[in-house]
C-alpha cells in the first residue's frame, strides 16, 4: 500500500515515505527525513532535517521532530536523529538532532510514550519502552536506559544517566546519576527507594525483590565510600538484578550519583 499525503501538507523532494504511510493536514515533511512503513502524522507535524523514523509511529498535532540543537556550540554541521518502531510523541513534543561534539546523533528507542509538551534534547541517548510524562525535559547528552519513566515537569540536567527501571517522581530536577530501579522524587531528586511497582509489574522474581531492598541498604548505610559499597555488592551478590545497578555505578560518569537518602 503506497502512502498516502493530504493536498495540504508539504513533503519536501527526496523523503523517503515508507509503505502505508500517512503524512496528515498541513504536515511538512523535509527532504532528509525517512519515515518507516505505517508511520502516521496526524496533523500540523514538523519532521526535518536528517531523520529516520521506525515503521508504526504516530506523531501527533504541532511536535517538532529532527530541528537544530538548542545548543550555542551547534554550527550547522551534519547530524542525525533517529528514532525507532512505534513511538507515541503527543502534541508539541520536540526533539532534536546532535551534535558535533556530542557524537552527532540522537537515538530514541522502540514502543516509547513521550507526552504532550516533553523535549528531547541534542545526543540524548534513550532506550526502549520509555514514557516521558507531560512536560518532562532531558537536556543533552542524557543516557536514559530501557523502561524508565520521567514524570511531569521533570528536568534531567544534562550529561545525567539514569539507569534501566529507575522513576522520576513529578516535579522533580534530576542533577546526578540514578541506579537501575531506583526511585527518585522531591523538587531537589533525591534518591528515595525503588521503583517497586514497576519490578512487581515486569514480574521480577520475589528473590531478586529481595535481594534488590537489601542491596538498596548496603548503598544507604553500608561501610565506605558509595563506589566501594557498590563493588562489594558486585563480589557478592548472585543476582543479576543488583549485579547490573553495580556495574552502572562502577561504570564512571561525567556526573556524581544521587545516593539513598
Amino acid at each position: 500500500m503506497s502512502a498516502s499525503v493530504h493536498p495540504t501538507a508539504l513533503v519536501e523532494e527526496g523523503a523517503h515515505l515508507g509503505e502505508g504511510c500517512v503524512i496528515g493536514p498541513f504536515c511538512h515533511v523535509g527532504a532528509e527525513v525517512e519515515l518507516g512503513a505505517g508511520v502516521l502524522l496526524r496533523s500540523h507535524v514538523v519532521v526535518t532535517g536528517s531523520t529516520r523514523i521506525g515503521e508504526g509511529t504516530e506523531i501527533f498535532p504541532f511536535a517538532v521532530i529532527g530541528e537544530i540543537p538548542q545548543d550555542l556550540k551547534y554550527r550547522g554541521e551534519k547530524t542525525r536523529l533517529e528514532i525507532g518502531a512505534r513511538n507515541r510523541i503527543r502534541e508539541h513534543v520536540t526533539m532534536n538532532c546532535g551534535t558535533e561534539g556530542g557524537g552527532g546523533v540522537t537515538r530514541v528507542g522502540d514502543d516509547g510514550l513521550f507526552m504532550a509538551g516533553a523535549h528531547v534534547a541534542h545526543d540524548v541517548q534513550i532506550g526502549d519502552r520509555v514514557i516521558l510524562v507531560n512536560n518532562a525535559a532531558l537536556a543533552g547528552h542524557c543516557i536514559i536506559e530501557d523502561d524508565v519513566i520521567v514524570g511531569g515537569l521533570s528536568g534531567v540536567h544534562q550529561w545525567v544517566r539514569i539507569g534501566r527501571g529507575a522513576i522520576i517522581g513529578a516535579v522533580t530536577m534530576v542533577t546526578n546519576d540514578v541506579i537501575p530501579y531506583g526511585l527518585v522524587q522531591a523538587p531537589r531528586g533525591v534518591l528515595d527507594g525503588l521503583n517497586l511497582v514497576g519490578l512487581k509489574r515486569r514480574g521480577v522474581p520475589r528473590e531478586d525483590i529481595t535481594a534488590l531492598r537489601a542491596a538498596f541498604q548496603m548503598l544507604a548505610q553500608g561501610e565506605g565510600a558509595f563506589q566501594d559499597r557498590a563493588r562489594r555488592l558486585r563480589e557478592e551478590t548472585q543476582s543479576p538484578y543488583v549485579r547490573e545497578i553495580a556495574d552502572f555505578v562502577l561504570a564512571g560518569s561525567d556526573r556524581s550519583f544521587l545516593t539513598p537518602g
